[in-house]
């Protein structure tokens, strides 16, 4: 079928074939590591890290925690651990060995090469570090570079400020608002969605692996330059077609 002036379909996908669902596969970077989440092997140090957060505030915007003990922590990750979609993954420190947070593929769509990223619950020794960065990065190459997806997604609670500014500094495009998307603990939630796609993906790589190398950090650590600002130019603010 070709397009008519007055009907334009869409661009063609010759050759197009459903992509492989993610497997329980270790991804690595120089500072953490992603292994396939076990209540074994990173239950205890997932609840240790959690515990530096006093208030519950990480919990604020997820469908799960806080969670009162180890053991009603442990039946949780039981289950997720358990999953194939969610897909959920521990994040892990290169330098102690101690798992810091946790993160998953989600409502993963083989067949029109759609995955999304989500459930991400980083303890406070995560939030903000190189690491947090290095982890989501890691997922997003191997979505798009090793299993060739075409759109990665990203959504939150409307009201989740810190989640959408993350979003967006690692590239993602604003795409809408779902009103009156989810209930989640006995409130609605309108849905943030966001978005990066195969096209994208080149120039967002690029910018996240300038931002992630050593001569972006001095001494003490600091970064020379904000990812944010490399990215701002990379994202779309609309991406509608009217």
């Amino acid at each position: 079928m070709t397009d008519a002036p007055d009907r334009p379909l869409g661009p063609p996908l010759p050759g197009w074939t459903p992509r492989p669902r993610p497997r329980r596969d270790t991804l690595s970077g120089p500072r953490c590591r992603l292994e396939p989440l076990s209540v074994e092997a990173h239950g205890q140090d997932l609840w240790q890290a959690n515990a530096a957060d006093t208030d519950g505030r990480m919990w604020d915007y997820m469908s799960c925690g806080p969670f009162a003990d180890f053991t009603d922590y442990s039946t949780w990750l039981t289950g997720a651990a358990a999953g194939e979609d969610p897909l959920f993954f521990a994040i892990v420190d290169q330098a102690s060995d101690k798992a810091l947070g946790v993160a998953s593929y989600l409502r993963i769509d083989p067949a029109n090469g759609v995955i999304e990223v989500g459930n991400i619950a980083y303890s406070p020794a995560l939030q903000g570090t190189v690491l947090a960065t290095e982890a989501m990065h890691l997922m997003m190459a191997h979505a798009f570079d090793d299993l060739g997806y075409r759109r990665y997604e990203w959504k939150c609670n409307a009201f989740n400020a810190p989640s959408r500014r993350a979003a967006q500094r690692l590239g993602f495009s604003y795409e809408g608002l779902f009103r009156n998307h989810m209930i989640v603990k006995g409130r609605s939630r309108d849905t943030a969605w966001f978005a990066i796609t195969d096209n994208d993906w080149p120039a967002i790589k690029t910018a996240h692996e300038t931002w992630l190398a050593a001569d972006n950090f001095d001494a003490d650590g600091t970064q020379r330059h904000a990812l944010s600002a490399l990215t701002t130019a990379l994202r779309k603010d609309d991406p509608g077609t009217v």
